[in-house]
C-alpha cells in the first residue's frame, strides 16, 4: 500500500490557529444570537406579544437554529467524508458568519412588520445549518494530525472556540451595554453582528490553508471512501451513535442555562443588572477556558471516557446549588456560581473531540461525530431556555429548572459510560503505531465499527 501523497504536515501552531479560530467566529457568531434573543429580540421582533410570550418567542427562534443543526451536521458531515474536512470547514464559516452580518441589518417588526421575524427565522436556520458541520470538521482537522496519546489535546483546540466564542460575544454587547436603552435597541445590538465579518475574513485566511490529514487521505488513495456515509454510520455503529448522542446532552443543558436563560432569569427575576451579569459569564468563561485545558490532559492520561463521565456526574449535581446562589443576589456567589458551572462543562469539553473520534470509523467519522454533538445540542441546548422559561412561569420558582438540567444531565453520564472505546490511549497507540499511519494489526474497539 502506497503512502498518501501530502505536502509537508501543518505545525501544531497552525492546527491550533485554524481549530481555535474558526470555532471562536462561529460560536461567537451562535452566542450573539442567544444574548440578544434574551435581551433585544423579544420586543424587537416580536412587540405584539406578552413580556414572556416575547420572551419564548425569542428562544424560540434561537431554537429554531437547534433544529437545523442535525441536518447541516449530516449533510455537511456527508461531504466532510467524501470530500474532505477542509473544503468543508471554510463553507461552514462563510454559511454562519454570512447570515451572522445580514442579521445585523435586518429590518425589524416596526419597519416591515410580519416579513422580520420571517427573515430572522429564515437566518438563524442557515446559521445553525453552518454550525451543524462546524464542530465535527474542527475537531477532525486536530484530532487526525494527533497521537492517540494527545487526541484529547489536539481536540481542545477546537473546544476552547465555545468559550472564547462566549468570552468575545459577552465583551461585544458589554462594549455597547453602557448605552441608553433608547439607543441599544435602536442600533447598539446591532453593532456585535456587523463587526463579525472582520472575524471571519480572519478565519478564511487561517483555513484555506489548511490540509487534511494523512489518515482520510490514505482512505482516498486506497478509493475506500463510503459512497454514503451517513447511511454507512447507521448500519455499522448505531449503538455508538445514539449513545454519543445522548451522552452530548449534558454540556449544552449547563452552558444555555447561564449563558442564555440566566440573562433573563437573572436580570427580570434576581434583579442583576445587565451589565453585571455580562460580566459574571465572562468571567467564568476564563475558568472554563482553564478547564479545558487540564481536562484535556487528564483524558490523554486516564482515558477521555472516564474525564467525561466525571464531568457529567458534576452536571448532575450543580444545577440546584447553582441557582440557590444566583438566587441570593449576591455578585460574589453568582461568580461562584457560574464559575462551577464553568468547570462543570470544562471538564466535559477537554474529553469530548478526543472521546468521540476514537469512537467512530474514519469513513464516516465526520458524519458521526457531527450528528452526535448536534443531536445532544438539540436536546440540551434549544429546549433548555424554553424550557427554564415555561417552568419558571408555572412554578414561580428555580427548583423545575434546576432538577430538569439535572435529569438531561443524568442521561449523559449514564449513556456515556455504555460508548465502546475512549479507554486509557497507551493500549491504542501500541496497536495503531504513530498518527498518521496505517495500523500495525487489526483495529482497535475504536476503530473497528461496533453495533
Amino acid at each position: 500500500m502506497a503512502p498518501p501523497s501530502t505536502t509537508s504536515a501543518p505545525s501544531k501552531k497552525g492546527i491550533f490557529a485554524a481549530s481555535i479560530i474558526g470555532t471562536s467566529i462561529e460560536w461567537y457568531d451562535y452566542y450573539i444570537f442567544g444574548t440578544a434573543a434574551a435581551l433585544v429580540f423579544g420586543s424587537l421582533f416580536y412587540p405584539g406579544f406578552s413580556s414572556v410570550a416575547g420572551t419564548l418567542a425569542a428562544f424560540g427562534t434561537f431554537a429554531v437554529g437547534f433544529i437545523a443543526r442535525p441536518l447541516g451536521a449530516a449533510v455537511i458531515g456527508h461531504f466532510g467524508d467524501r470530500v474532505g474536512r477542509k473544503s468543508m470547514l471554510v463553507l461552514t464559516l462563510l454559511m454562519t458568519g454570512g447570515s451572522t452580518f445580514l442579521i445585523g441589518v435586518l429590518p425589524t417588526y416596526a419597519a416591515i412588520g410580519v416579513g422580520a421575524p420571517l427573515l430572522l427565522v429564515a437566518l438563524r436556520l442557515i446559521q445553525g445549518f453552518g454550525v451543524g458541520g462546524e464542530w465535527g470538521g474542527a475537531i477532525l482537522i486536530a484530532t487526525e494530525h494527533a497521537s492517540p496519546r494527545r487526541r484529547a489535546v489536539y481536540g481542545s483546540f477546537a473546544q476552547f472556540g465555545v468559550p472564547v466564542g462566549v468570552l468575545t460575544s459577552n465583551l461585544a454587547f458589554l462594549a455597547v451595554s453602557g448605552m441608553s436603552n433608547e439607543d441599544f435597541m435602536s442600533y447598539g445590538w446591532r453593532i456585535p453582528f456587523l463587526i463579525s465579518v472582520v472575524l471571519v475574513i480572519v478565519g478564511f485566511l487561517v483555513r484555506s490553508r489548511l490540509q487534511d490529514a494523512p489518515e482520510f487521505q490514505q482512505v482516498k488513495q486506497d478509493k475506500e471512501v463510503s459512497k454514503v456515509p451517513v447511511a454507512e454510520l447507521f448500519r455499522s455503529q448505531p449503538r455508538n451513535l445514539l449513545l454519543a448522542s445522548l451522552a452530548s446532552i449534558a454540556p449544552p443543558a449547563v452552558g444555555y442555562t447561564v449563558i442564555v436563560y440566566m440573562l433573563t432569569y437573572g436580570t427580570k427575576v434576581v434583579g442583576f443588572d445587565r451589565t453585571t451579569l455580562l460580566t459574571l459569564i465572562l468571567a467564568s468563561t476564563l475558568v472554563w477556558i482553564a478547564t479545558i485545558v487540564v481536562s484535556a490532559l487528564a483524558a490523554d492520561r486516564f482515558g477521555s471516557k472516564k474525564v467525561y463521565a466525571l464531568g457529567a456526574l458534576t452536571a448532575v449535581i450543580w444545577p440546584i446549588p447553582m441557582f440557590a446562589l444566583v438566587n441570593t443576589g449576591n455578585t460574589g456567589l453568582a461568580l461562584l456560581a457560574f464559575a462551577v458551572a464553568a468547570i462543570v462543562q470544562g471538564v466535559m469539553a477537554g474529553a469530548q473531540g478526543g472521546l468521540f473520534t476514537e469512537i467512530f470509523d474514519v469513513r464516516f467519522r465526520y458524519s458521526g461525530i457531527s450528528i452526535a454533538y448536534q443531536v445532544g445540542g438539540m436536546i440540551g441546548g434549544a429546549v433548555t431556555p424554553i424550557v427554564a422559561t415555561a417552568l419558571f412561569g408555572t412554578y414561580g420558582s428555580s427548583t423545575p429548572i434546576a432538577v430538569y438540567v439535572m435529569a438531561l444531565s443524568l442521561i449523559s453520564f449514564v449513556t456515556v459510560l455504555g460508548l465502546r472505546g475512549g479507554s486509557a490511549p497507551a493500549a491504542t497507540e501500541h496497536a495503531n503505531g504513530p498518527a498518521g499511519t496505517a495500523p500495525a494489526a487489526a483495529p482497535t474497539a475504536a476503530a473497528r465499527p461496533a453495533s
